[in-house]
């Protein structure tokens, strides 16, 4: 029985990829160094910490300027751009309801974690929250989520992290969890399956059977 939830967030839950895409582009557009690349060569990176995306995109290793250039327009940008994915709300509050302990594992800051949390409401549901902030070694290693488990004292086996990228994946085999890809990730389905995750889930209220709630209402 499951009865423990770990969300990442951009390209999980909240639709965050056009705004992504779109910061990245805008900081490449100052390059001089090199050309900008394109929006397909962006998404496989995606999912790693900022400043490992931007040292694989400008070649550099001190890459301060750009994430600063990065989040200042991701900044500008965020409200008219992010959305939550459909039905993450209802799905949310069902779980909520059925008594599941819910946590965000991301590899965002924590200040625009709470910003875009708090911004959906859902923010009140989440009973911990990880940043890239609050570890040592970020996803694919196992500390994200074995902090998240050890905040809420949960059991592994009976622990959902759900994600978009390889590297939720990874996390969540590394911490010992139970591994679910989202088909909805740019990255596509069958890139997902490649990590082997326990579960691909194609809708949001695929997680009410997942979890066992469909049963329980039955």
């Amino acid at each position: 029985m499951i009865n423990t939830v770990l969300f990442d967030l951009d390209g999980t839950i909240i639709d965050t990829n056009e705004l992504i895409i779109s910061s990245f582009l805008h900081v490449m557009g100052e390059w001089e160094h090199s050309a900008p690349w394109t929006r397909e060569e962006i998404i496989p990176h995606m999912g790693g910490t900022l400043e490992q995306q931007m040292r694989t995109f400008s070649g550099q290793e001190d890459v301060s300027k750009y994430v600063k250039g990065y989040r200042a327009y991701n900044d500008i940008h965020h409200e008219a751009m992010v959305q939550p994915f459909p039905h993450v709300l209802e799905v949310v509050e069902a779980l909520h309801q059925a008594g599941i302990v819910m946590g965000v594992v991301t590899t965002k800051i924590r200040p625009s974690t709470l910003k875009v949390l708090e911004r959906f409401d859902l923010l009140k549901y989440m009973q911990t929250i990880v940043t890239v902030t609050d570890v040592t070694h970020p996803k694919p290693h196992a500390e994200p989520v074995l902090k998240a488990m050890n905040e809420l004292g949960a059991d592994p086996a009976k622990t959902l992290m759900i994600g978009d990228s390889p590297v939720d994946i990874q996390s969540a085999q590394n911490a010992g969890a139970l591994s679910v890809g989202v088909a909805w990730s740019l990255k596509g389905e069958e890139k997902l399956k490649e990590y082997n995750p326990d579960h691909i889930i194609h809708d949001m209220r695929d997680l009410l059977a997942l979890t066992g709630i469909e049963a329980r209402r039955s």
